[in-house]
């Protein structure tokens, strides 16, 4: 029941897609949608992730100013106030004070579903706020980073506008600018929002999990592509600073390349890539 909850609406979404060919979605939408997906995708799992939240790396101005960007595009909330909701989260994971545990209501199938809801979207918009002094005084005091945050409206206007004004100029038709906004705008924000929220939801109630956690957190194979590698959610609250979390064979880290590319350009230093024997010691036995 719950898969149906997150899967049902992004099949609805792909029905869409070929009843729109043709008159309402082109390849020009699509490659639009797909790089703003991946710019402010990346900008989450990279930036305001594995960057801001963890430490997993070391970036320089420019790069820790970009970030901070691309992740604001993504329309999530302002940069501190999410890493000051997710740093919230490891310290209290499915316990009281995480801010969005699927189990905050027990082990019912009702209490689950309420659960899944409250997760996935719910603690949104019902949900005490995390005191950014208290979970980020390092971002608070960064003007660089305290600058963004205080954008993030207008970074909201542009990353639902640059695509309709892409589209527009590319096309040289207000249809091209409306196509634009909708596919690369506003569908791709959403769908987006609604894969970063189920590695809240689904991340930490179905999926394998084969190391050794103080929660429920899962790995969840899926999602590993679209979340650019978030989904491998049970290996990261084991070794929760590591900047990769796909850690098998096999397990896609888009992320991680992304900051392997960063380190071979001379942009990321310091990078904290998962050590062996700390995962060795991490994995359950049983």
């Amino acid at each position: 029941m719950v898969k149906l909850f997150a899967v049902v609406p992004l099949l609805a979404l792909l029905a869409a897609v070929p009843l729109a060919w043709g008159w309402g979605l082109s390849w020009l939408d699509v490659g639009l949608a797909v790089f703003f997906y991946c710019l402010s995708g990346l900008g989450v799992t990279v930036g305001f992730h594995r960057y801001f939240t963890h430490s997993a790396f070391k970036a320089g101005r420019g790069l820790r100013v970009a970030l901070a960007v691309a992740g604001s595009m993504a329309m999530q909330g302002p940069v501190i106030s999410w890493v000051a909701d997710h740093r919230r989260h490891h310290a209290f994971a499915d316990r009281d004070g995480d801010p969005h545990s699927p189990w905050r209501f027990g082990t019912t199938p009702a209490a689950l579903a309420k659960g899944f809801w409250h997760a996935h979207m719910g603690w949104l918009f019902d949900r005490d706020k995390t005191n950014p002094r208290r979970f980020a005084p390092d971002l608070l005091a960064d003007r660089d980073i305290a600058m963004v945050d205080r954008l993030f409206p207008a970074l909201t206007v542009v990353t639902l506008l640059m695509p309709a004004l892409l589209g527009g100029l590319i096309t040289m038709s207000w249809w091209g600018a409306l196509t634009g906004f909708f596919w690369a705008g506003l569908v791709r924000v959403a769908a987006l929002h609604h894969v970063t929220w189920s590695v809240n939801s689904l991340c930490h109630m179905i999926g394998h999990r084969p190391f050794e956690a103080r929660d429920k957190s899962a790995n969840f194979w899926p999602l590993a592509i679209l979340s650019f590698g978030e989904s491998w959610h049970n290996s990261h609250h084991a070794d929760p600073t590591g900047a990769r979390h796909g850690v098998r064979r096999g397990q896609l880290d888009i992320s991680a390349r992304v900051i392997w590319a960063f380190e071979k350009l001379g942009w990321a230093s310091q990078v904290r890539w998962p050590k062996p024997e700390r995962l060795a010691r991490k994995l359950k036995t049983g």
